[in-house]
């Protein structure tokens, strides 16, 4: 094995990173032909929302994915930025992709 093909490898680990977002978002597509599916099947409304519910934990865990592949990949390529400003901009990303105010300072900090 080859030094650039360790896990350590950060093309390699960002590679790795993009293909586990592509088949999650593969997976997802699968849940949302379903769901059509089942609508048009006249499914009960129980079980569509249950799948609904399922297809959105799953796209939030793409999203969150996604957030951190973009965190890693700027710091790591961010030799002349500050970083403290990488971070900042990687945190007001976050937290509106968890629909938190932007100017929310965590718990129990004032």
């Amino acid at each position: 094995m080859s030094a650039s093909t360790t896990p350590l490898d950060p093309s390699a680990t960002a590679l790795a990173e993009r293909r586990a977002i592509q088949n999650r978002l593969k997976r997802l597509e699968g849940q949302i032909r379903g769901l059509q599916s089942m609508v048009d099947a006249e499914k009960d409304c129980q079980e569509v929302l249950t799948q609904v519910m399922a297809a959105k934990s799953a796209l939030n865990r793409v999203g969150l994915l996604i957030i951190g592949h973009s965190m890693k990949t700027c710091l790591e390529a961010s030799d002349a930025v500050d970083k403290d400003e990488i971070v900042d901009e990687a945190l007001s990303m976050l937290l509106r992709y968890v629909n938190l105010p932007e100017t929310w300072s965590g718990p129990g900090i004032e």
